[in-house]
């Protein structure tokens, strides 16, 4: 069963899809759905998502493909009006509109260590980000300090896209939480009984724990960065 969130927002999509064939900007979701931020409408696409009732077309900010709709929506859509002259010669398609670029809002936590673990403080400030570089799932955002993924290509103040999770495979990059204070960016690998946390920094070595010792906090999604 959908929410009525999540079936006002498929509703939506697919009248918008038949309508003109381009699916609405988060803007035009937000003020349809009456929401207060276009964070609450990414809750929603990832919902409908992962149920499959949507799929995100890959390289486009604005892309949206319905791949099956509740029985209640499919009894509401209009059979399509056939032609009464089929002799008439077609009108030409209307122009597609340029796409959106759409961004969304994440929270920002504060900053976490890519070099030695430090605390990763809570906040309240969001992030805007472009609806691109995120895919499923909930985010967070985090500002990098640090120098020890600079071989991973993360800099020093870049913002690390995280989107949440409490597992991890071998290779992954992932935020650590260690003894339950302390969280760092670092590769993700087990070693024996133990846990390794790696840099990508031949200057800093890595750091092993007890797994009892290390919780995971989310994955890297990707990154954004400011030049100055």
């Amino acid at each position: 069963m959908l929410t009525r969130k999540q079936h006002e927002l498929l509703t939506f999509i697919n009248d918008r899809l038949a309508e003109t064939g381009v699916s609405p900007s988060f803007e035009e979701m937000k003020e349809a759905l009456d929401l207060k931020s276009k964070s609450g409408v990414h809750r929603l696409i990832s919902a409908l998502e992962e149920r499959n009732f949507i799929r995100r077309l890959p390289n486009r900010a604005r892309a949206l493909e319905i791949l099956r709709l509740p029985e209640a929506i499919k009894s509401a859509v209009k059979p399509p009006v056939k032609a009464v002259a089929p002799t008439l010669a077609k009108a030409p398609p209307k122009p597609m509109p340029i796409a959106a670029n759409d961004v969304i809002e994440v929270p920002l936590h504060g900053r976490i260590a890519a070099g030695m673990p430090i605390e990763a403080m809570e906040g309240q400030n969001m992030l805007s980000v472009p609806a691109a570089l995120l895919g499923s799932g909930e985010h967070y955002a985090l500002e990098v300090a640090g120098d020890s993924m600079v071989e991973a290509g993360i800099l020093d103040g870049d913002y690390a896209l995280i989107r949440k999770a409490d597992t991890a495979r071998d290779g992954d990059i992932v935020v650590a939480l260690i003894d339950d204070s302390e969280a760092t960016l670092k590769y993700f690998r087990h070693e024996g009984n133990m846990i390794r946390l790696d840099p990508a920094n031949r200057a800093y070595d890595p750091q092993r724990y007890k797994p009892n010792q290390v919780r995971i906090q989310g994955k890297l999604a990707g990154l954004l960065r400011r030049y100055h």
